[in-house]
């Protein structure tokens, strides 16, 4: 199958492809076009050229084309999901959520199309004001540049486009090289849905020549990027004064405070760490648990991991599949080895099948390890002791990321502690990191990032606030 660029409305086809294969079997399932500097120019020359259009478009029409699209989407649920568990190896069930999330996505994004409200101000309220009326606006910000990861290679890009449409800008995508599929497969939807020729181009290959095009290029107006801390830190730096998102990924802990009801939390917890092969932003790397049911817990959650089907992303019993490249596996099992041989202690995993890394328990892990202070984006979880709260609140805190925090606790003030000392974009209280739906103020500090997603917080960042003083006098 040989897919194609799309440019202005058009499958443009280009003189070099490279070979898609599956992360499961490695399988070819598909031909991908490679874009030259030529074509990435012209996908923003269109976008460029069609953001007038789209400026101009009503709020509802802009919010009638994403309700489409989310009502063509639904209608196709099943086939989006097969192209994920073929393109990232997702298992199916999952790959079935994350399609059901996208689908939802797009609703938020056309409900948010129509409330993109200013507000009035008092000018009066400083000497000299009096007699005027102000107002602001919000308008669209122009050529939005988005560049998207692997692990949620569908709902990560409704994240991008969908609050781009309902702010009425215009988008040049660059996908991740093994998950442009889905990608695709969104923008031959939203043609059907009514969306402006030019509003949306997608432009596969290099992530390096073509990301940098697009960071560089005068007349992209804001990137926004989910991906490693150094490629976002990279296009930071080369951004100037274009408008930029960041989601950089973290190494998410929880806190299991005693008196907890361990048997209530464990399905959740296992879930959270081993959920995609663990190759979520916030996955649930760390876990630390108050000494007095350390052992209790460990025992479950072992015994609950070992229950888990590892296997074809095809098959609906599976929960856990190949991860995305064989890079990332040989730099898992580095990991391991890494903990193992500093004394940290294996009690499940460490083992690779068929492209498979089985999911991994580490117990006793030093905080300097890879495993702990790195992002380990694999189903490898560590669990470790505590004597106190206090003591994970500093183990949690002690981390370049900071993109989401849970703890489970029955104690209130416990709890508002956790709210307060948590340094992290969001603190989930009785639920793991991994929460998250997608209407939410989305984002993190320190080297997580900054910038807000989330369909209302997404279309604050992708415009600009104008503002109109009218002199009655």
């Amino acid at each position: 199958m040989k897919k194609r660029l799309f440019i202005n409305g058009e499958w443009i086809g280009t003189d070099e492809y490279t070979s898609l294969s599956s992360p499961y079997s490695g399988e070819i399932i598909a031909e991908i076009p490679i874009a030259t500097e030529k074509e990435t120019d012209q996908a923003i020359e269109v976008a460029y050229q069609a953001r007038t259009e789209m400026a101009k478009m009503p709020a509802h029409q802009r919010a009638k084309i994403l309700e489409s699209l989310s009502i063509l989407l639904e209608q196709r649920a099943d086939e989006a999901a097969r192209i994920l568990a073929l393109e990232a190896a997702k298992p199916i069930t999952t790959a079935k959520s994350e399609v059901a999330r996208t689908i939802e996505t797009y609703k938020f994004a056309a409900e948010e199309a129509k409330r993109i409200y200013g507000e009035t101000l008092p000018l009066d309220a400083a000497q000299g004001g009096e007699g005027r009326i102000a107002y602001t606006k919000r308008e669209p910000i122009g050529v939005i540049g988005a560049i998207t990861p692997f692990n949620f290679p569908m709902n990560l890009v409704a994240h991008k486009i969908g609050p781009a449409i309902a702010a009425g800008n215009t988008i040049v995508l660059k996908p991740a090289s093994q998950t442009p599929l889905s990608a695709f497969f969104i923008a031959e939807l939203l043609q059907e849905a009514g969306l402006p020729n030019g509003a949306l181009n997608v432009v596969t290959g290099s992530g390096r020549l073509i990301g940098d095009q697009i960071v560089n290029d005068k007349r992209v107006n804001m990137i926004t990027f989910t991906g490693s801390p150094s490629v976002g830190i990279g296009i930071r730096n080369k951004a100037g004064l274009k408008r930029v998102t960041l989601e950089l990924g973290s190494n998410a802990g929880v806190i299991i405070d005693k008196g907890i009801d361990i048997d209530k939390i464990i399905s959740r917890c296992v879930t959270g760490a081993f959920s995609n092969q663990g190759q979520i932003c916030i996955s649930l790397q760390r876990v630390y648990v108050h000494e007095e049911i350390y052992n209790e817990f460990v025992e479950k959650f072992v015994e609950a991991t070992n229950k888990l089907v590892v296997g074809n992303p095809l098959d609906i019993e599976t929960d856990l599949s190949a991860l995305i490249s064989s890079n990332d596996l040989e730099r898992s099992m580095e990991w391991i080895r890494e903990a193992e041989e500093s004394g940290a202690h294996i009690v499940t995993g460490g083992k690779v099948e068929n492209n498979i890394l089985y999911p991994t328990v580490i117990l006793n892990a030093e905080p300097s390890l890879k495993v702990s202070c790195q992002e380990v984006f694999a189903p490898i979880v560590l669990i470790n002791k505590v004597s106190s709260i206090e003591e994970a609140f500093e183990l949690v805190n002690d981390s370049r990321y900071g993109l989401q925090a849970g703890i489970y606790t029955e104690n209130v003030h416990t709890a508002l502690n956790a709210a307060e000392k948590l340094h992290v974009g969001g603190v989930m209280i009785n639920d793991i990191p991994t929460f998250r739906v997608d209407h939410m103020p989305y984002g993190g500090v320190k080297e997580s990032g900054f910038g807000r997603e989330g369909l209302k917080y997404a279309i604050e960042e992708m415009t600009e606030i104008k503002l109109v003083v009218w002199n009655r006098n």
